[in-house]
């Protein structure tokens, strides 16, 4: 394959951060976006340059010209998205969480291997550079053996063109019955694949409490798991701070990222949010010298850049995706229904025994005192 000729189906609110690298690839040619609002396709067509605008995705799969197709919609469409497109013959990126069950999702991996084809599924942490560099030095052994990764997520107010910008529409399915959670299961998915990702390591229990917020905010949730490796724990917390101003070009949201080993540690200040006024990165070494990384790119918006470049450089070279497989997709949910389903048990819960899904006890939320809710949690 000389060059990569690419669809794009979905043309909402995430799409423009997925097809920036498309658009820069010197060998990829995004041909076709498909939509069925059909203003929204006729404005994303416009605004990339490409030359054709689709309302019906058999009509798209039908179209010989492509090679790929890039998965934008709701996560409930999928399973249904994803096997079309493996049907037709074409190479797929999907967005995450792979599908709303672990069993469409297992589904969706089988028919991919059956096909022939590359299935992966888009996960910006994984192209995030100093989270990359993260995994590398962890890997080069640059703070001995890993002992604790803790993940830290808050999410505020913040007032950006980004979100000034979405469509509110957009949410609507995340917010009732066709999603079978809330953050934990839109946004959280991100940490849940990173923590898998960083050591290459199955996770084996994770016990969490997940307390509920409003709309669709599920917090303060704190978590801990453990890995294959015995000397190798986890945590988690995620937050909910409406009155908190978020310093970001994005969402108002923030993580934070440690990584404990037996002879140091490693920080990763920032992902979405611009929080704090340190490095991106930051060693602490077994000597106690430090080595910081300040000018390592560190823009949220980079990570979904040089996902996209891995896709687009693997179909290139007839080579699997390094980004998130079916497999690792699959576990990344089957993490996050654990989540729900440890909070639920009061127990420990091993995620490789979820097939299904699982959700809060309260979902769908009750949105009918949306604003009222809102209110009273700011002001507790």
């Amino acid at each position: 394959m000389d060059r990569v000729r690419i669809g794009i189906l979905g043309a909402g609110n995430i799409a423009p951060l997925n097809v920036a690298a498309y658009l820069a690839h010197p060998r990829c040619d995004v041909l076709a976006v498909c939509d069925n609002r059909e203003e929204k396709a006729q404005a994303a067509a416009t605004n990339w340059g490409v030359p054709k605008v689709y309302t019906d995705i058999d009509e798209m799969l039908a179209d010989d010209d492509l090679d790929a197709i890039e998965i934008l919609t709701p996560t409930m469409l999928h399973k249904e998205h994803v096997l079309a497109a493996l049907s037709a013959g074409r190479h797929v990126s999907v967005q995450k969480p792979i599908a709303n069950t672990v069993s469409d999702g297992m589904e969706m991996a089988a028919a991919a291997l059956a096909s022939g084809r590359t299935l992966r599924i888009s996960e910006c942490n994984f192209g995030y550079p100093p989270l990359v560099k993260a995994k590398q030095l962890v890997t080069q052994g640059a703070i001995g053996h890993p002992t604790m990764c803790r993940i830290k997520t808050v999410v505020g107010k913040t007032d950006t063109a980004f979100q000034n910008g979405l469509d509110p529409s957009g949410y609507t399915w995340r917010f009732n019955d066709q999603s079978p959670g809330g953050h934990l299961f839109d946004d959280m998915v991100h940490k849940y694949g990173t923590a898998l990702w960083l050591f290459d390591q199955d996770i084996t229990s994770v016990q969490a409490i997940v307390r509920q917020a409003p709309a669709f905010f599920e917090a303060p949730t704190a978590a801990i798991w453990e890995y294959e490796r015995d000397s190798l724990l986890g945590m988690m917390e995620v937050t909910y701070a409406p009155n908190m101003n978020m310093r970001s070009s994005f969402y108002g949201a923030d993580e934070f990222f440690e990584i404990q080993g037996t002879d140091g540690f490693i920080w990763v200040t920032r992902c979405t949010g611009e929080m704090l006024d340190l490095a991106p990165l930051i060693v602490y070494h077994p000597d106690g010298s430090t080595t910081e990384y300040p000018d390592i790119e560190s823009r949220w918006d980079s990570g979904f850049n040089h996902s996209g470049t891995a896709f687009i450089d693997a179909l290139l070279d007839g080579t699997p995706d390094p980004e998130m497989t079916p497999d690792m997709a699959i576990k990344t949910l089957q993490f996050c229904f654990a989540v729900y389903q440890a909070s639920i048990e009061r127990g420990p819960v091993d995620p490789r025994t979820i097939t299904g899904s699982a959700s809060p006890p309260w979902w769908p939320p009750d949105l009918s005192n949306y604003f009222n809710d809102m209110k009273e949690y700011g002001s507790r």
